[in-house]
């Protein structure tokens, strides 16, 4: 048996449940969400000396100053753009380590997603095969310009906060589609754009702290 894999003490499924009744107690409501952080286990996503904590709502460093979101964090997003509705196509920029998109994977039939910084990238390639969830595509480019021979894109999911929407990224939704990214610089919240089809519309949500997007890639 992997234990790694199936989960011991800390990182056994247990826990993992107490981590989505966490979620519920604060206010995560979209059982799909809920269900979809209970089938993905967090701690296959971070180094192994930290695995003990994966299920607490912390984030944790994962490498070249990049960090694995809070776990509330990660549903909120998921929550946001889900909206209880059928999710086809869904880009994510900024993989990461993987975790955000192996969530949003078991909740649209495809997910694309991008990272700028090919060393993390490899990690994330590792850590979806180990999981073995089919539907994820990822890619090594700048994701201010999204994947426009993939779009148009149910919902769009940004974890690099932006004083600017990235029209190139809005101009990649489908109608109905919405764009979820931490928008300001020291001051950051929610801001969810959607496409009506008459055009954009913005909502302003939650406070938030992301790491700042950044322009290019990198080796």
């Amino acid at each position: 048996m992997n234990l790694r894999r199936s989960g011991i003490g800390m990182t056994s499924k247990r826990t993992q449940l107490r981590m989505v009744e966490r979620l519920r107690a604060a206010g995560i409501r979209d059982e799909a969400v809920l269900s979809a952080m209970l089938e993905v286990p967090r701690h296959l996503f971070v180094d192994e000396a930290l695995a003990s904590r994966a299920y607490e709502d912390v984030s944790l460093p994962i490498g070249f100053g990049q960090t694995i979101s809070h776990p509330y964090t990660v549903a909120r997003l998921c929550e946001i753009v889900h909206a209880e509705r059928t999710l086809g196509r869904v880009l994510e920029v900024g993989t990461g380590c993987g975790y955000q998109a192996a969530v949003l994977s078991r909740l649209a039939k495809e997910v694309y997603s991008i990272e700028r910084i090919a060393p993390l990238l490899s990690r994330a390639r590792v850590h979806l095969r180990e999981i073995q969830f089919r539907n994820i595509r990822v890619k090594h480019a700048d994701g201010q310009h999204g994947l426009e021979k993939a779009a148009p894109f149910d919902a769009i999911v940004m974890t690099a906060a932006t004083p600017q929407i990235p029209v190139a990224l809005t101009d990649q939704l489908a109608t109905g589609g919405r764009l979820v990214l931490p928008h300001g610089t020291d001051a950051q919240r929610l801001l969810v754009v959607t496409q009506t089809g008459r055009g954009l519309e913005q909502e302003t949500l939650d406070e938030v702290n992301f790491v700042p997007m950044l322009a290019g890639v990198s080796t």
